[in-house]
Protein backbone atom coordinates (compact mmCIF):
# COMPACT_ATOMS: atom_id res chain seq x y z
CA UNK A 1 0.00 0.00 0.00
CA UNK A 2 1.20 3.58 -1.16
CA UNK A 3 1.29 6.62 0.20
CA UNK A 4 -1.96 8.37 -0.05
CA UNK A 5 -1.56 10.76 -3.79
CA UNK A 6 -2.72 13.80 -1.71
CA UNK A 7 -0.05 13.08 1.03
CA UNK A 8 3.32 14.74 0.78
CA UNK A 9 5.77 13.22 3.69
CA UNK A 10 9.32 14.76 4.92
CA UNK A 11 12.27 12.86 6.47
CA UNK A 12 15.05 14.53 8.33
CA UNK A 13 17.51 12.10 9.37
CA UNK A 14 19.79 14.94 11.80
CA UNK A 15 22.36 14.20 14.02
CA UNK A 16 20.69 14.48 17.42
CA UNK A 17 17.06 13.79 16.04
CA UNK A 18 15.66 12.18 13.17
CA UNK A 19 12.02 14.12 12.13
CA UNK A 20 8.95 12.50 10.07
CA UNK A 21 6.37 15.27 9.15
CA UNK A 22 3.27 14.09 7.01
CA UNK A 23 1.51 17.12 5.07
CA UNK A 24 -1.90 16.34 3.02
CA UNK A 25 -2.71 18.85 -0.12
CA UNK A 26 -5.10 21.69 0.67
CA UNK A 27 -7.44 23.38 -1.67
CA UNK A 28 -5.23 26.44 -3.20
CA UNK A 29 -2.06 24.66 -3.14
CA UNK A 30 -1.67 25.09 0.87
CA UNK A 31 -0.14 22.20 3.02
CA UNK A 32 -2.15 20.78 6.27
CA UNK A 33 0.41 18.97 8.90
CA UNK A 34 -1.38 16.10 9.63
CA UNK A 35 1.08 13.86 10.90
CA UNK A 36 4.85 14.52 13.25
CA UNK A 37 6.90 11.71 14.65
CA UNK A 38 10.23 12.33 16.11
CA UNK A 39 13.07 9.96 17.68
CA UNK A 40 16.64 10.62 18.98
CA UNK A 41 19.46 9.88 16.42
CA UNK A 42 22.28 7.89 17.41
CA UNK A 43 23.60 6.57 13.84
CA UNK A 44 24.68 10.13 12.86
CA UNK A 45 27.64 12.11 13.39
CA UNK A 46 28.37 15.88 11.97
CA UNK A 47 25.32 15.29 9.49
CA UNK A 48 26.45 11.85 8.43
CA UNK A 49 25.28 8.28 8.55
CA UNK A 50 27.94 6.45 10.51
CA UNK A 51 25.98 3.52 11.50
CA UNK A 52 23.21 2.48 9.50
CA UNK A 53 21.69 -0.36 11.40
CA UNK A 54 20.84 2.69 14.47
CA UNK A 55 19.29 5.15 11.92
CA UNK A 56 17.55 2.70 10.47
CA UNK A 57 16.05 1.96 14.22
CA UNK A 58 15.54 5.83 14.70
CA UNK A 59 13.52 6.25 11.49
CA UNK A 60 11.22 3.65 12.21
CA UNK A 61 10.51 4.89 15.63
CA UNK A 62 9.73 8.30 14.26
CA UNK A 63 7.80 6.74 11.24
CA UNK A 64 5.29 4.98 13.23
CA UNK A 65 5.10 7.69 15.86
CA UNK A 66 4.08 9.88 12.41
CA UNK A 67 1.90 7.31 10.87
CA UNK A 68 -0.16 7.00 14.18
CA UNK A 69 -0.84 10.48 14.46
CA UNK A 70 -2.08 11.03 10.74
CA UNK A 71 -3.89 7.74 10.30
CA UNK A 72 -2.08 6.37 7.20
CA UNK A 73 0.55 4.59 5.77
CA UNK A 74 4.12 6.24 5.06
CA UNK A 75 5.90 4.61 2.01
CA UNK A 76 7.07 7.29 -0.10
CA UNK A 77 9.31 10.14 1.24
CA UNK A 78 11.43 13.44 0.67
CA UNK A 79 14.59 12.77 2.64
CA UNK A 80 16.94 15.93 3.41
CA UNK A 81 20.72 16.00 3.14
CA UNK A 82 23.25 18.36 5.33
CA UNK A 83 26.83 17.71 5.96
CA UNK A 84 30.25 19.50 5.34
CA UNK A 85 30.13 17.26 2.41
CA UNK A 86 28.02 19.94 0.62
CA UNK A 87 29.21 22.08 -1.53
CA UNK A 88 27.92 25.01 -3.06
CA UNK A 89 29.02 26.80 -6.13
CA UNK A 90 27.50 29.57 -8.99
CA UNK A 91 28.40 29.31 -12.74
CA UNK A 92 26.77 30.35 -15.93
CA UNK A 93 25.49 28.83 -19.23
CA UNK A 94 24.94 30.74 -22.91
CA UNK A 95 23.39 29.52 -25.69
CA UNK A 96 21.66 31.06 -29.09
CA UNK A 97 18.08 31.08 -28.98
CA UNK A 98 16.70 28.81 -31.99
CA UNK A 99 13.82 30.70 -33.10
CA UNK A 100 14.34 34.39 -31.93
CA UNK A 101 12.14 33.77 -29.20
CA UNK A 102 12.64 31.63 -25.86
CA UNK A 103 11.04 28.37 -25.46
CA UNK A 104 11.32 25.90 -22.74
CA UNK A 105 13.88 24.15 -25.28
CA UNK A 106 16.38 26.81 -24.75
CA UNK A 107 15.95 27.50 -20.92
CA UNK A 108 16.63 23.63 -20.70
CA UNK A 109 19.57 23.68 -23.05
CA UNK A 110 20.84 26.74 -21.36
CA UNK A 111 20.56 25.38 -17.75
CA UNK A 112 22.53 21.96 -19.40
CA UNK A 113 25.42 24.30 -20.60
CA UNK A 114 25.24 26.02 -16.97
CA UNK A 115 25.84 22.73 -15.25
CA UNK A 116 28.43 21.08 -17.93
CA UNK A 117 31.38 21.38 -14.93
CA UNK A 118 33.87 19.26 -13.77
CA UNK A 119 32.90 17.09 -10.55
CA UNK A 120 34.93 14.57 -9.19
CA UNK A 121 33.45 11.05 -9.20
CA UNK A 122 32.21 10.65 -5.64
CA UNK A 123 30.38 13.58 -5.94
CA UNK A 124 26.91 14.38 -7.38
CA UNK A 125 24.57 17.11 -8.35
CA UNK A 126 21.97 17.66 -6.07
CA UNK A 127 20.28 20.55 -7.20
CA UNK A 128 20.71 23.35 -9.76
CA UNK A 129 19.16 26.68 -8.81
CA UNK A 130 18.40 29.05 -11.47
CA UNK A 131 19.04 32.98 -10.04
CA UNK A 132 18.45 34.79 -12.79
CA UNK A 133 18.55 34.98 -16.71
CA UNK A 134 19.57 37.83 -19.23
CA UNK A 135 18.54 37.81 -23.05
CA UNK A 136 20.98 39.68 -25.20
CA UNK A 137 22.21 42.11 -22.15
CA UNK A 138 18.98 42.73 -20.69
CA UNK A 139 19.75 41.09 -17.05
CA UNK A 140 17.67 40.04 -13.85
CA UNK A 141 15.00 38.51 -15.93
CA UNK A 142 13.31 35.64 -13.45
CA UNK A 143 11.60 33.85 -16.15
CA UNK A 144 12.66 34.47 -20.03
CA UNK A 145 9.67 32.37 -21.99
CA UNK A 146 9.11 33.86 -24.79
CA UNK A 147 11.31 36.74 -24.85
CA UNK A 148 12.64 38.02 -27.93
CA UNK A 149 16.42 38.07 -28.49
CA UNK A 150 19.46 36.09 -30.37
CA UNK A 151 21.44 35.28 -27.08
CA UNK A 152 19.85 33.77 -23.62
CA UNK A 153 22.16 33.67 -20.82
CA UNK A 154 21.58 31.40 -17.47
CA UNK A 155 23.25 32.08 -13.44
CA UNK A 156 23.23 29.20 -11.37
CA UNK A 157 23.62 27.96 -8.38
CA UNK A 158 24.85 24.12 -8.45
CA UNK A 159 24.85 22.29 -5.20
CA UNK A 160 27.07 18.66 -4.75
CA UNK A 161 27.39 16.59 -2.08
CA UNK A 162 29.08 12.96 -1.43
CA UNK A 163 27.43 10.35 -3.10
CA UNK A 164 28.28 7.76 -0.25
CA UNK A 165 26.41 10.25 1.72
CA UNK A 166 23.57 10.53 -0.74
CA UNK A 167 23.50 6.35 -0.80
CA UNK A 168 23.66 5.99 2.82
CA UNK A 169 20.45 8.09 3.43
CA UNK A 170 18.74 6.31 0.50
CA UNK A 171 19.73 2.55 1.94
CA UNK A 172 18.64 3.84 5.35
CA UNK A 173 15.40 4.81 4.26
CA UNK A 174 15.13 1.82 1.99
CA UNK A 175 15.29 -0.50 5.01
CA UNK A 176 12.87 0.63 6.48
CA UNK A 177 10.47 -0.09 3.40
CA UNK A 178 10.66 3.37 2.35
CA UNK A 179 10.72 5.02 -1.11
CA UNK A 180 12.90 7.91 -1.31
CA UNK A 181 10.89 10.13 -4.24
CA UNK A 182 13.78 13.08 -3.80
CA UNK A 183 16.62 13.98 -1.59
CA UNK A 184 16.53 17.94 -0.92
CA UNK A 185 19.36 20.11 0.81
CA UNK A 186 18.45 20.71 4.28
CA UNK A 187 18.70 24.12 3.92
CA UNK A 188 16.57 24.46 1.05
CA UNK A 189 13.38 23.27 2.82
CA UNK A 190 14.52 25.03 6.07
CA UNK A 191 14.31 28.58 3.81
CA UNK A 192 11.20 27.56 2.57
CA UNK A 193 9.72 26.83 5.86
CA UNK A 194 10.54 30.00 7.37
CA UNK A 195 11.67 33.23 4.94
CA UNK A 196 8.94 35.50 3.06
CA UNK A 197 9.69 36.29 -0.43
CA UNK A 198 10.53 40.12 0.94
CA UNK A 199 13.28 38.83 2.86
CA UNK A 200 14.32 36.65 0.19
CA UNK A 201 14.42 39.80 -2.13
CA UNK A 202 15.87 41.89 -0.13
CA UNK A 203 18.81 39.53 1.16
CA UNK A 204 18.76 37.13 3.88
CA UNK A 205 21.31 34.66 5.54
CA UNK A 206 19.36 31.92 7.42
CA UNK A 207 21.64 30.15 9.40
CA UNK A 208 20.02 26.93 10.04
CA UNK A 209 21.87 25.32 13.45
CA UNK A 210 21.63 21.67 14.49
CA UNK A 211 23.20 18.92 16.80
CA UNK A 212 26.19 18.43 14.54
CA UNK A 213 26.15 20.80 11.56
CA UNK A 214 25.52 24.48 11.05
CA UNK A 215 23.54 25.02 7.32
CA UNK A 216 24.11 28.41 5.75
CA UNK A 217 21.77 29.84 3.05
CA UNK A 218 22.29 33.22 1.31
CA UNK A 219 19.30 34.51 -0.71
CA UNK A 220 19.72 38.32 -2.89
CA UNK A 221 17.17 39.43 -5.30
CA UNK A 222 15.17 36.62 -4.35
CA UNK A 223 18.04 34.08 -5.59
CA UNK A 224 19.91 31.46 -3.74
CA UNK A 225 23.23 33.01 -3.70
CA UNK A 226 25.53 31.09 -1.06
CA UNK A 227 24.90 27.95 0.86
CA UNK A 228 27.41 26.60 3.28
CA UNK A 229 27.41 23.29 6.11
CA UNK A 230 29.81 23.46 8.84
CA UNK A 231 30.29 20.92 10.89
CA UNK A 232 29.75 22.69 14.18
CA UNK A 233 26.47 22.66 16.09
CA UNK A 234 24.81 22.40 19.16
CA UNK A 235 26.22 19.66 20.38
CA UNK A 236 29.60 21.29 20.45
CA UNK A 237 28.61 23.93 23.06
CA UNK A 238 27.10 21.21 24.95
CA UNK A 239 30.73 19.50 25.03
CA UNK A 240 32.13 22.57 26.13
CA UNK A 241 29.64 23.19 29.03
CA UNK A 242 30.48 19.29 29.76
CA UNK A 243 34.25 20.16 30.09
CA UNK A 244 33.82 23.85 31.35
CA UNK A 245 31.25 22.95 34.16
CA UNK A 246 33.25 19.68 34.71
CA UNK A 247 29.56 18.01 34.82
CA UNK A 248 28.19 15.06 32.65
CA UNK A 249 27.19 15.82 29.05
CA UNK A 250 23.15 14.62 29.25
CA UNK A 251 23.17 17.57 32.82
CA UNK A 252 25.26 19.65 30.32
CA UNK A 253 22.65 19.43 27.88
CA UNK A 254 20.02 19.94 30.33
CA UNK A 255 22.00 23.39 31.56
CA UNK A 256 22.13 24.33 28.29
CA UNK A 257 18.47 24.30 27.46
CA UNK A 258 17.31 25.83 30.50
CA UNK A 259 20.24 28.30 31.30
CA UNK A 260 22.32 29.07 28.30
CA UNK A 261 22.27 32.13 26.77
CA UNK A 262 24.77 33.20 24.47
CA UNK A 263 25.74 36.95 25.90
CA UNK A 264 27.17 37.03 29.66
CA UNK A 265 26.28 40.78 30.05
CA UNK A 266 21.88 39.78 29.72
CA UNK A 267 22.49 37.53 32.71
CA UNK A 268 21.65 39.10 35.74
CA UNK A 269 24.85 39.44 37.84
CA UNK A 270 23.55 37.31 41.16
CA UNK A 271 21.44 34.64 39.05
CA UNK A 272 23.30 31.27 40.03
CA UNK A 273 22.30 27.35 38.77
CA UNK A 274 22.93 23.76 40.20
CA UNK A 275 25.75 21.74 38.86
CA UNK A 276 25.45 18.03 38.92
CA UNK A 277 28.58 16.40 39.87
CA UNK A 278 30.43 13.27 38.61
CA UNK A 279 31.19 10.18 40.65
CA UNK A 280 28.18 10.77 42.81
CA UNK A 281 29.91 14.07 44.61
CA UNK A 282 27.33 16.65 45.76
CA UNK A 283 26.01 19.08 43.11
CA UNK A 284 27.84 22.81 42.53
CA UNK A 285 26.36 26.16 42.40
CA UNK A 286 27.51 27.89 40.12
CA UNK A 287 26.85 31.60 38.58
CA UNK A 288 24.82 32.08 35.40
CA UNK A 289 27.22 34.63 34.05
CA UNK A 290 29.87 31.88 33.76
CA UNK A 291 27.37 29.30 31.78
CA UNK A 292 27.05 32.53 29.25
CA UNK A 293 30.94 32.93 28.91
CA UNK A 294 31.38 28.85 27.65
Amino acid sequence: MATRPDVIVGLDIGTTKIAVIVAQRAPGGKLDIIGIGTHPSKGLRKGVVINIEETVISIQHAVEEAELMAGCEVTNVYAGIAGAHIKGFNSHGIVAIKNKEVTTKDVERVIDAARAVAIPMDREILHILPQEYVVDEQDGIREPLGMSGVRLEAKVHIVTGSVASAQNIVKSANRVGLTVADIVLEPIASAEAVLSPEEKELGVAMVDIGGGTTDITVFHAGAIKHTASLPLGGNHLTNDVAAGLRTPAVAAEDIKRRYGSALANIVQAGETIEVPSTGGREPRIVPRQFLAEI
